[in-house]
């Protein structure tokens, strides 16, 4: 594993107990947020480990794909990226901002933490 890799796993790891965190306190949107976050570190840590720098971009399923893994993914695990992908930009602004909360349940915001977490277990193993 790459430095770089090893930087962004590190990230994305830090980042579940913070979305937990914030989960247990009742900002639903900024767990589903920090999720976001640290499925998209780890798949910078697999782009970065392919020896590819990581672009500047947010979406889950580019980065995947950037990563190779995207082809290898089964079902649950494209539509966690799908699910997560809107709560990365729309969640910054107004108009969106109610839509998204509107959704979210903490049943459903715990759920997409602990597939984060899975993802990235298994984005690791990639490695």
């Amino acid at each position: 594993m790459t430095e770089k890799s090893r930087y962004w796993l590190d990230l994305a790891k830090e980042d579940i107990p913070v979305a937990q965190s914030l989960l247990g306190s009742g900002h639903l949107l900024y767990a589903g947020f920090i999720a976001h976050l640290a499925v998209e570190k780890v798949l910078k840590a697999k782009i970065e480990g392919g020896g590819e720098a990581s672009p500047k971009i947010h979406n889950l399923i580019r980065l995947a794909e950037l990563g190779g893994v995207l082809s290898q993914m089964n079902e649950e695990q494209i539509e966690l990226l799908k699910t997560l992908n809107p709560l990365q930009i729309e969640a910054r602004y107004p108009a969106y901002k109610q839509q998204l909360a509107d959704m979210l349940t903490t049943e459903v915001c715990a759920d997409m933490i602990k597939r984060a977490k899975e993802m990235i277990e298994w984005t690791e193993q990639q490695l």
